[in-house]
């Protein structure tokens, strides 16, 4: 006598939320973030548009998710530390700058900040699910740093993370200038030579 076994509706579930993520992904780099719509991305997924919206209240919402999934689901681990502050920090901003620049985390990115400027639920979201935990990331870093005699005692931890990641993030915001690895080393010296202590 044979059995079947019944589908296991968590793995379906999985299997269509990484469909949908991924159609967003996808649409938002053939179209262009103001142009897509949740039916756009329902169609590519092989969802309906109720689907979506069960799992996501908001355009923004499934953006963040997106972003998240593409970055690793917003897994990061501790900073390096090899007792080299300034190599470490400029291997971090290197790898960031690479990750700006590569085409499909910079359009999800700047989909995920037009709406995080608009939807303050979003932005919330935003700060406690990603920015909090890099920031303590960072922080953590630069405290070892400060305790090693690296960076000055006085000086705040988080005036100085804005002062090393700020430049990179308002670069590539703002299409400035070239975001290149050789910037990013250049602002790491920049900014050490200021944190470093008076002698």
């Amino acid at each position: 006598m044979s059995t079947t076994t019944a589908p296991d509706p968590t793995r379906r579930n999985d299997a269509v939320r990484r469909a949908i993520l991924t159609a967003a992904i996808d649409q938002v780099g053939e179209v262009g973030y103001a142009k897509l719509t949740i039916e756009r991305i329902a169609k590519a997924a092989g969802v309906g548009k109720q689907t979506i919206y069960r799992w996501w209240p908001s355009k923004g919402a499934l953006f963040f998710d997106a972003f998240l999934s593409l970055a690793g689901d917003g897994e990061a681990a501790a900073l390096p530390d090899t007792g080299d502050l300034a190599a470490d920090l400029k291997l971090v901003l290197v790898a960031t700058v690479d990750e700006l620049n590569d085409e499909r985390f910079d359009q999800t990115m700047r989909a995920l900040h037009t709406e995080i400027v608009l939807d303050r639920a979003l932005a919330a979201d935003y700060a406690t699910r990603l920015d909090g935990p890099m920031r303590d990331l960072k922080r953590a870093r630069l405290r070892a740093a400060q305790q090693a005699g690296q960076i000055d005692g006085d000086v705040d931890l988080e005036v100085a993370i804005d002062l090393i990641w700020g430049p990179i993030l308002n670069r590539w915001l703002h299409r400035t200038a070239p975001l290149t690895g050789a910037y990013a080393e250049q602002v790491v010296d920049t900014a050490l030579r200021g944190l470093r202590p008076r002698s």
